[in-house]
């Protein structure tokens, strides 16, 4: 089996053309999928825990009497977590801990409250409190990411949030010691092996057991991408992702077996997955196509990178480094890996990634489980636009207003005056009131 790339030239006539056609990909979904899906939640909302029973029966092969059955309480949690060996309990609290160091600092750079008094004694702010209460969606089965966990859960746990209720299906009652592991290090206040769009119905809605929650984040197929869309406004959302993506910009210092290994990192998620190498260096972007040539066969899921390669991945030659800052701020990339020598030289000239990874030595492998910085990224060019999950997703700000009596003789005749203009005469009469010539 072979991956070659596509392989493209900013300088080719139609470079356009071959360009916008790579990066395409719909996000629309299929319209069966979305069919089965609002008959799911219609059913999960009506019937509460029996549908989630019946759907958990039906999708996951899962057989129990009731809901207890499908609760993880926390000793098991705990027993997850104490029968893993050693080696994976320290990395689970290493990761755990520098992605908690993380958040605080996030917290406290941009999640406090605070306030002012004008001269005339009226007090303006914003109030920041956290969540009560959100819903965490974990793969689960083929799929099963304890890092997800961990970067869905700390932030939560970091901004104060009173609750964080996990959801991770589990195919044929197979749980993942790593997952409930996880758990149990991040904090999760109840856990439950339910999933699909069932899992969302019941976060979104809450039943009997379930309880309902405010925000519903992490990763999921199709039919949980789709159930996020339709619940959103009754819950708030983190974001609907699409396939993963990684972007290397390469100036031709990097060993190229590190970058070879650094696009297979992101195409072994999913065929849809893209990788893509920017380079002003002919000779190395050869050497990167013999080390995949060379490398791709002793990967165990080399059938995946071949066809994520294959279909959606790109070698392109670039005129210049800046060039190539300039193509990587169009894709806005979920990972954006700049290996090069002088990293710092080139990182302000990107604009828009999801996550941006300095060196030779930051492989974005490093970002999705331990440096620190949360992994739940904008993909499809969304980086143009919105920012990875943070603490900053699990709060929100309201707005503190304590007018004066001073204060109100000002605001009391531009509000009125403002509010005649709207044709809305209560509002102006509120605010004259408080005049003191009223």
């Amino acid at each position: 089996m072979k991956a070659t790339p596509l392989v493209l030239r900013t300088t080719d006539a139609d470079f356009e053309a071959r360009f916008q056609q790579r990066l395409h990909w719909s996000a629309d979904t299929d319209a069966a999928i979305e069919q089965r899906v609002a008959a799911i939640l219609a059913d999960v909302r009506e019937r509460g825990d029996a549908a989630v029973i019946e759907y958990t029966q039906r999708f996951d092969g899962l057989q129990v009497d009731g809901m207890a059955g499908l609760e993880l309480k926390q000793d098991e949690l705990k027993a997850a977590f104490d029968g893993l060996p050693e080696v994976q309990r320290e990395a689970l609290q290493a990761a755990a801990a520098r992605v908690r160091r993380y958040h605080e600092a996030q917290k406290r750079a941009s999640g406090e409250s605070w306030s002012y008094r004008d001269e005339d004694g009226t007090l303006l702010g914003q109030k920041v409190t956290p969540l009560d209460r959100v819903g965490i969606y974990v793969p689960g089965g083929k799929a099963a990411y304890p890092s997800s966990v961990l970067m869905n859960a700390i932030p939560a746990h970091v901004a104060g949030v009173g609750e964080i209720i996990m959801v991770v299906p589990t195919p044929r009652g197979e749980k993942n010691a790593l997952v409930l592991a996880a758990a149990h290090v991040a904090g999760v206040t109840r856990a439950f092996t339910i999933g699909g769009a069932q899992a969302v119905a019941a976060l979104a809605y809450g039943t009997a057991t379930v309880p309902k929650v405010d925000k519903i984040t992490g990763p999921g197929n199709a039919y949980v991408a789709s159930a996020k869309k339709h619940v959103f406004g009754t819950v708030g959302i983190d974001m609907i992702a699409g396939p993963s993506e990684i972007l290397v910009l390469a100036d031709g210092t990097t060993p190229p077996d590190w970058v070879a290994m650094d696009l297979f990192s992101q195409a072994e998620h999913d065929e849809l997955a893209q990788s893509i190498l920017l380079c002003p260096d002919a000779a190395y972007i050869e050497a990167v196509q013999a080390s995949i040539d060379k490398l791709l066969p002793e990967m165990p899921r080399a059938e995946i990178i071949a066809k994520s390669l294959n279909g959606r991945g790109a070698l392109i030659l670039t005129r210049s480094m800046e060039e190539a800052c300039e193509i990587s701020n169009r894709i806005a990339p979920e990972h954006l890996e700049v290996s090069s020598s002088e990293p710092l030289r080139w990182e302000p000239l990107l604009r828009h990634a999801g996550a941006i990874f300095l060196g030779a030595y930051t492989s974005e492998s490093l970002g999705d489980y331990c440096a620190g910085p949360n992994h739940v990224l904008p993909t499809s060019g969304t980086a143009r636009f919105s920012s990875p999950l943070g603490v900053y997703d699990f709060q929100k700000r309201s707005s503190l207003i304590e007018v004066s009596e001073a204060g109100a003789q000002v605001l009391g005749r531009i509000a009125s005056v403002i509010a005649h203009g709207e044709g809305l005469q209560a509002h102006a009469r509120a605010a004259e009131l408080r005049l003191r010539s009223a």
